[in-house]
C-alpha cells in the first residue's frame, strides 16, 4: 500500500520535472537556431556591403568616362564651329 502512496507522490513530481526539462531543452535549441540565423544574416550583410562598394566604384568609373566623353564632345563642337 505504501508503494502506491509513493508512486502517487513521485509520478506527478517526475512529470513536472520532465516538463521543465523539455522546456529547457527547447529554449536551448531555439537559441542555437537564432544564433545560426544571426550568422547567416551577418554574412548576407557583409556581401551586400561589398557589392555596394563595388557598385560605387563602377559608378565613379562610369562618371569619369562620361565626363571625359563630354569634354571631348565639347572640343569637337568647338572645332566644328570654327571650321563651319
Amino acid at each position: 500500500m505504501t508503494t502506491v502512496y509513493y508512486l502517487t507522490l513521485c509520478l506527478p513530481l517526475a512529470t513536472i520535472l520532465l516538463v521543465f526539462a523539455m522546456r529547457y531543452v527547447s529554449a536551448v535549441q531555439q537559441a542555437k537556431a537564432r544564433l545560426a540565423n544571426d550568422g547567416a544574416y551577418q554574412q548576407i550583410a557583409e556581401k551586400a556591403a561589398a557589392a555596394q562598394s563595388e557598385t560605387a566604384a563602377a559608378l565613379a568609373s562610369i562618371q569619369a568616362t562620361l565626363a571625359d566623353a563630354a569634354t571631348r564632345l565639347t572640343a569637337i563642337e568647338k572645332i566644328l564651329k570654327e571650321v563651319g
